[in-house]
């Protein structure tokens, strides 16, 4: 199954691992799921604060 990323640098999805991992988010499933990285990774931040607020942490 192939592989995307998202490469933070170039703003480019790219498909398998092609640039450094400092500069990549992933692996993502599909190309379109890459090409939303950022707003995925934002809703997952939110996510887990919302979740560490609840816990008290």
């Amino acid at each position: 199954m192939t592989q995307w990323y998202y490469n933070r640098r170039t703003g480019e999805v790219e498909e398998g691992a092609q640039s450094l991992g400092s500069d990549r988010d992933g692996p993502f499933d599909s190309k379109e799921d890459a090409a939303r990285a950022p707003q995925i990774i934002a809703e997952r931040a939110r996510k887990w604060a919302e979740e560490d607020a609840r816990d008290g942490r």
